[in-house]
């Protein structure tokens, strides 16, 4: 007869437990290869490959010149999937990125545009007008896009990873709030230090190639299975609670103008998750909604015009805001 193997050799969850083991070290390979090249943005990083496994969007905010499109096109070439690279600009039209309808052979055919990938990068987002920005809602969103009474999904793992500066404010415009509320994790990117700066020399002074080589470290499909078994991680009826209180609270706080949606519970709860697995845990903690917390929240809500003025960071507020919520036992 043959020898029945054990579920948790093959890889495959085990009763509601996810084969977490099996993420985290797909996840680590992931991290490893983007590290060869990127030095100093730990943070960045870890919270890129969060969304991915939360299946979710990225907003990286920093200025010129800190890998923030570099570690994107890493992470998208880290993983054997489909990448397209959008480049912003003022002229930009939705049907530039969407697609359009073509007149072909006695009717009309719809000819995709460069969002039909699976890992998007949108350089300098905000350069684009109101109407190519709502040309994003539906796809970051449904992952369809809508043309001609036609709908068309996205191919999976899908996922946005944009950029924007801000400082040069020229030529830019505001991304609007439903378009910020859709973005997972909004993350705040600063200049390196001194010992960061050397090992960036040391690492990438001497290339003579326009970008360093990128082997992949996990296949779409396994990309896909990660998001599913990342789904199964438990999260406890009172971690529920913590992460619905931290939200809640930020509705009726006197220092903001507008509190975080339902879409920030949500954006956290599976974020938490997603840090458990890379963690390799089968069950969220509270340091893993701590962690995931402040990202999650810090473009979804609006400060009081005063506090603008006073130059108070929606990090501090949101901070404060944390440590005064009770962690569960």
């Amino acid at each position: 007869m043959e020898e029945i193997s054990n579920p948790q050799d093959s890889g495959m969850p085990v009763g509601n437990r996810p084969p977490v083991e099996r993420i985290a070290e797909g996840i680590e390979k992931v991290r490893q290869e983007i590290k060869k090249t990127i030095v100093g943005q730990d943070e960045m990083i870890e919270l890129i490959i969060v969304a991915l496994l939360s299946k979710g969007h990225i907003l990286l905010e920093g200025v010129p010149g800190i890998a923030k499109t570099l570690t994107s096109k890493l992470f998208a070439k880290s993983i054997h999937t489909g990448y397209s690279r959008i480049q912003f600009t003022p002229d930009l039209m939705p049907a530039d990125v969407l697609g359009t309808s073509v007149f072909t052979s006695g009717a009309f055919e719809f000819k995709k545009g460069p969002i039909f990938s699976n890992i998007i990068l949108i350089d300098e987002i905000n350069r684009a007008p109101a109407k190519t920005q709502s040309a994003m809602f539906e796809v970051m969103e449904e992952r369809q896009v809508t043309m001609d009474g036609n709908t068309y999904p996205m191919a999976e793992p899908f996922m946005v990873l944009a950029t924007q500066n801000p400082i040069d404010s020229e030529g830019t415009y505001r991304l609007p709030e439903a378009q910020l509320d859709r973005f997972l994790f909004k993350i705040l990117l600063e200049l390196p230090g001194l010992e960061e700066e050397i090992m960036i020399l040391k690492n990438r002074g001497g290339e003579t190639e326009s970008e360093p080589t990128v082997i992949p470290a996990i296949s779409g499909e396994e990309a896909i299975q990660f998001q599913q078994w990342t789904s199964m991680v438990t999260v406890e009826e009172k971690l529920q609670h913590y992460i619905a209180t931290m939200v809640v609270k930020t509705r009726n706080h006197p220092s903001l103008y507008a509190g975080a949606s339902p879409r920030a519970s949500l954006a956290i709860f599976r974020a938490s998750q997603a840090m458990a697995a890379m963690d390799g845990r089968h069950f969220v903690i509270p340091e893993d909604i701590k962690r995931a917390a402040i990202p999650a929240m810090r473009h979804r809500i609006i400060l009081n015009p005063e506090k603008e003025m006073e130059g108070v960071s929606p990090d501090l507020i949101l901070e404060g805001l944390i440590q005064s919520i009770e962690i569960p036992r």
